[in-house]
Order: structure tokens, then sequence, then C-alpha cells
């Protein structure tokens, strides 16, 4: 038989109109695919509360969540710093809405104990286990036992303090850590495979990793991770095995299409945001992407492919696609070959080994 083909995609924020146009770019290439497993990044709501504790990110459309299935998504890891912007009844209608159009989802919960709970996928007669975890805070997104929010995995900065996404965070909490491993034995003894989604690392800076990245995504292969996929930094990271296990350190943007990010807004502290971000980074977004105002390099991305074969063996790879103005993304075509290049370079300089994974045309 051939090949189970499951393809990773970044970061989905459709917070304009026509969502079904910003996705079609990429939605030939998603369709390919037998499972198709996406970011969440925001919540999907009409409901307008803002949570302190991070910039606070506008709520999308629920009813573009129909246009990323249509598209070929068929999952998405939820656990991040901004899925509980808009309180527990955004992350609630957000789960709704998902539900509503047949997208199974992992991270984030009414409490705890839902949010840690696996999302089981069905790949023929065989088994995916899908698990989300949010590695950079801000805390008061994360789930209680009695309360909604994410997954997690606390990381802290040197100094101990609260875990938050503009932190130079550095160590991992054992307990949390060990909790981590835990769902992922467990999920391992119901599944055939397990996909483990980190919302981790640094944002916007091309070339580095944080230096707790590859010891959390060791530390889930350990446990029996048999892929690892990272989302948070807003720019590609590089890929290396650790074993068998093929790890996609941050596929960027998936589709991030918004005007939360435009310096030319009423809401203060996104507007403040936009400034302060670009002299933290130090970039300048090309005025050509007013809806993807990203560091420039973020134009390059990837759609992570992984072959499954029927006696286990995973065949990694990936797909590489680029942003073109105002930030649509689309198959990458006569570009495909500088991206790989660019993606095999950023990783050798992060300190991963040259790229390994097999570049592939949509």
């Amino acid at each position: 038989m051939s090949a189970t083909r499951i393809l990773l995609l970044g970061d989905l924020i459709l917070d304009v109109p026509e969502p079904d146009h910003w996705l079609s770019g990429i939605a030939p290439i998603l369709r390919g695919g037998d499972v198709v497993i996406g970011h969440l990044e925001v919540p999907y709501t009409h409901c307008t509360d803002e949570v302190a504790g991070d910039v606070p990110a506008p709520g999308a459309n629920p009813d573009h969540l129909a246009a990323i299935a249509r598209a070929g998504v068929t999952a998405v890891s939820m656990a991040g710093n901004h899925m509980m912007d808009c309180g527990a009844q955004g992350l609630a209608d957000t789960i709704t809405g998902l539900d509503a159009v047949g997208l199974a989802h992992a991270g984030a919960g009414k409490d705890l104990a839902s949010a840690r709970a696996p999302a089981m996928l069905k790949a023929g007669a065989r088994t995916i286990a899908l698990l989300s975890y949010n590695c950079v805070g801000p805390e008061l997104s994360w789930a209680g036992p009695d309360s909604a929010g994410c997954a997690y995995v606390r990381v802290t900065p040197e100094d101990g303090s609260a875990s938050r996404p503009q932190a130079d965070l550095r160590h991992i909490d054992a307990a949390s850590l060990a909790g981590m491993q835990a769902d992922i034995t467990a999920a391992k003894a119901k599944a055939d495979l397990v996909i483990v989604a980190l919302h981790k690392g640094i944002t916007h800076r091309p070339s580095e990793l944080a230096n707790y990245e590859r010891p959390l995504a060791a530390a889930a292969v350990e446990a029996g991770a048999d892929v690892v996929v990272g989302h948070h930094a807003h720019i590609a990271r590089g890929m290396e095995m650790l074993g068998k296990a093929p790890v996609y350190h941050g596929l960027g943007n998936g589709c991030v299409v918004t005007h939360a990010l435009s310096p030319a807004q009423d809401h203060p502290a996104r507007a403040e945001w936009v400034e302060r971000r670009k002299a933290m980074f130090g970039f300048e977004p090309d005025p050509a992407y007013p809806l993807a105002p990203f560091h420039p390099e973020a134009v390059n991305g990837l759609i992570g492919e992984l072959l499954w074969h029927e006696d286990g063996r995973l065949e990694a790879g990936f797909i590489p696609i680029w942003f073109a103005p105002p930030g649509r993304p689309e198959a990458a075509g006569e570009k495909a070959g500088a991206i790989a290049s660019y993606l095999d370079r950023i990783g050798q300089q992060a300190g991963l080994p040259p790229l390994s994974f097999a570049c592939r045309e949509g």
C-alpha cells in the first residue's frame, strides 16, 4: 500500500475578509495530504473581551474556520500565547466552531485535563495522536484543574520569574516537563504515531534557537514522540532528526493575514507593540506586506511533509512556500531552490546539522 502523507502547516490567523482567497495559494498542496495539521494562533470568536497579559490579538471571524477545513486542513494544535486573548468565552466559541466544521483539535480546553488530552486522528486503519503545548506563556493563558486554557510546559527566565513571550526564557520546569512526557507515553500506548506541537522559541529573529528548544524536543522524543513540530516564531526555523524522529523547529507562518500588526490602528496596545517589536528584534517590515508585516526573511516558508510507510518508517521532507504581497502564501515555484538553501543555512547557523530533509514540490 502507498504511504500516508502527513502535511504540517504553520500559524493560521485569518481575521480579514475572503479567507478562501488567502488560503487558495496553498490549498492545492494541502488537499494532497491524507492528514493535514496546522496551528490555530488566535481564537475564532465574536467575543470582544480582552485578557491582559500579552498584547491581545483580536478574535478572528469564526465563520473562517470553515475555509480552513475547505483548504484541506484536518486538525489543528491550539496551545499558544494568544489562544486565551478573548478569555474562556473566546476559547469555548473556538472549540464549538472547530467541532462544527469537523476540525480535530488538541492543546486547549475547559480545564487542564481537556487541554492535555490528545486529538486522535484516523489514517486508514492506523491512528495518530496529536498533542500541543504552550512553552512561552503568558501563564494566565494556561489551563488549571478547573479553569479553561492551554496545555503547557513552563519555561522561565534566569531569575525564575513568570513565563511570558517577551522574556529571555531558559529553564524548563521539571514538573511540567514530566507531565508532558507522561502525556506522550500515554498517547503512545493508544496510537500508532505521536505528533507533539510545541509553541516555543524566539519570535522574528532568523537563525536563532533559544537554549531550551533542542533539549525540550529531545525530551519529547525520549518519551515516545515520533514527530516534533514547532510554532510561534513567525519565521521559519531549521530541521533535524533526533534518532528516527523528525523535528521541525519552526514552521513559521502558514497563512497569517491580519490588521492587528498595522501601525495605523485605534488599539493603543497593538499600535505600541508594532513599534516596540521592531526595536526589540531589529527589523523593519516590508511595506508591501501590510497584512503580514513580519521580518523580511519571513517570506521564506515551508510546509512539513511526512511519508508514513506501512512498516512504520517515516520519510521527512518539506515543501517550500513563499508569501506574496500583501501576505498570501503560495507554492514556491522557481523560488523553491533558494528557499531550501535558506532553510539549510539558517539551521546550520543555529547549530543544527546540515539539512537532510527532502525538498519536494507541492
